[in-house]
């Protein structure tokens, strides 16, 4: 009997969830939100995949499944202009702290002054 899926651990929600250019064709492509927790972690905070993979509580190799998918479905939407849905998943929000080794720019347990709430 395979066990459970394992909740992947996200600092938060995004408050845009539908993306779409210009002159959309096709049906929308959804993105989920550990999906996108991939590709911030790695591609916009810079972060390497062992410590991205810890943040999210997840093993390398999950993540990095989690980011290939991830970034097809990017591609597959720029490049066929699709517009991208960003819901569902298998998530959890962080709690304080949240896992990070060092504060990300998307960490909602620091206010714009950077003095945690």
């Amino acid at each position: 009997m395979p066990r459970g899926l394992k909740c992947r651990r996200v600092c938060s929600v995004p408050e845009n969830r539908i993306f779409t250019p210009q002159r959309p064709s096709g049906q929308a492509v959804t993105l989920t939100v550990e999906e996108l927790e991939t590709v911030r972690l790695c591609d916009l905070e810079g972060m390497e995949q062992d410590d991205a993979a810890t943040s999210m509580n997840v093993s390398r190799a999950t993540l990095q499944r989690v980011l290939h998918q991830a970034r097809k479905k990017i591609a597959e939407a720029l490049c066929a202009g699709k517009a991208i849905e960003i819901g569902g998943g298998n998530y959890e929000l962080a709690r304080y702290p949240c896992g990070c080794r060092r504060r990300c720019k998307n960490c909602r347990f620091e206010n714009r002054t950077g003095i945690l709430e």
